[in-house]
């Protein structure tokens, strides 16, 4: 069986999610050709304080979003200051990179994380001259960094036509870009129930208004303050929240006391509740946005990481897909001009979030890579090596720097 390397990271839920949604359709679609291994690259393979960035993440962009945004500012900032950021990635990293893929031999890379495609290439390259092929799945819709395109990757794959003009920008070549849509996993486009049958699966209310409200994977910003201030309003809807990870806020929630019917759920699968929901309230993080796209929902987005997340706001308000509330104020607002207005204004709503959907990328996804891969066997001369470890066979697995000579 041929070998399938995820690089990702618990940096928010998008990467995870794409990495799980391409190799879902992989395995439907080409059933016992391949293996999967996805990596926490931040967690397993870089040095302090690197490895903490999973659990530093929701923490940092949730009471510190300025620093953040100044963060995704350098990344795009002037070309010195890109390449010296990139520099310094790569001296810290490399010694973990190269571990990586020593203990991780593959016969293709999906790299799903923007900041591990540079320092990754650097290190195959330097390996040998054969390496297995590369391909950068790009999990920012609009606001795109720079860290994303680098120009010797086999393929990058681009979830938005601005996600393609940006990577002609940083001159990637036509034939190595790919507008395929942000893979989302087959179970929010195979076997989807109506919103009837969804809805009776859940115990909601079979013909009330659903309002499903969620903030990332680890439920960040106000989000307890957002839904006490749509239960105050005490609006004609029902009210489905979603806390994640986050456990003392799902334990906040559940002492309350509703004006609606409510529900409450942790960490749970979106292809279980948005069928059921003819609204939704998030945060502008892509994959939410992608999966929103496919099942129609209109948008209210209560929040955006600066920067990176800029762009995914202005792609739901200009093609009127949603609606940019970024108070609890103007949350209530949008819900309550929604539920007074005629059905015709929320189909409006979903029709132009269809539009924006590409409910077969994971799908497009998984033959990119699989093509690939078969090019290279038709290759017997750009044949893939069997395993890194046959290349260094000297070369303990704790060592934590490459072997004189490579860099």
């Amino acid at each position: 069986m041929k070998r399938v390397l995820f690089l990702m990271s618990d940096t928010g839920g998008g990467h995870r999610a794409t990495a799980t949604a391409i190799q879902a359709a992989m395995q439907q679609r080409y059933p016992n050709l391949y293996e999967y291994n996805m990596v926490d690259v931040f967690k397993d393979y870089t040095p302090f304080p690197f490895r903490h960035m999973p659990e530093l993440y929701p923490f940092w962009v949730t009471k510190s979003s300025f620093t953040w945004g100044l963060g995704y500012m350098l990344i795009n900032g002037p070309k010195r200051w890109r390449n010296l950021l990139r520099l310094a990635f790569y001296l810290s990293w490399r010694g973990g990179i190269h571990r990586l893929f020593r203990e991780n031999p593959a016969d293709v890379v999906v790299s799903v994380h923007s900041l591990f495609n540079h320092a990754g290439m650097k290190v195959l390259k330097h390996i040998a001259p054969e390496r297995p092929p590369f391909v950068t799945v790009v999990t920012d819709l609009v606001s795109t960094p720079f860290s994303w395109y680098h120009p010797d990757v086999d393929r990058c794959l681009v979830p938005t036509p601005e996600a393609y003009q940006r990577g002609l920008k940083m001159h990637m070549r036509p034939g190595q870009l790919r507008l395929t849509g942000l893979p989302v996993h087959p179970t929010f486009v195979e076997n989807v129930p109506d919103k009837l049958t969804a809805r009776q699966r859940l115990g909601w209310e079979p013909r009330r208004l659903s309002v499903l409200l969620v903030s990332g994977g680890d439920a960040t910003g106000p989000v307890y303050e957002l839904t006490r201030a749509i239960d105050a309003a005490c609006l004609d809807i029902q009210l489905a929240i979603v806390a994640g990870r986050n456990q003392p806020l799902e334990q906040k929630l559940n002492a309350c006391t509703w004006n609606q019917p409510t529900h409450i759920y942790p960490f749970v699968n979106m292809a279980t509740l948005m069928p059921a929901a003819d609204i939704l309230i998030t945060k502008a993080g892509p994959s939410t946005i992608a999966e929103a796209n496919v099942m129609g929902l209109p948008m209210i987005i209560s929040g955006k990481i600066p920067g990176q997340e800029n762009g995914n706001v202005n792609r739901v308000t200009d093609n009127g897909a949603g609606v940019y509330a970024p108070t609890p104020a103007e949350v209530v607002k949008c819900l309550h001009d929604w539920t007074q207005s005629t059905p015709d204004i929320l189909e409006s709503y979903s029709a132009a979030s269809r539009q924006l959907a590409y409910p077969q990328a994971a799908w497009t996804v998984a033959e990119e890579i699989h093509d690939l891969v078969q090019h290279r066997e038709a290759h017997p001369n750009r044949a893939i090596l069997p395993s890194w470890s046959a290349l260094f066979p000297k070369i303990r697995p704790d060592v934590s720097q490459p072997p004189d000579g490579l860099f």
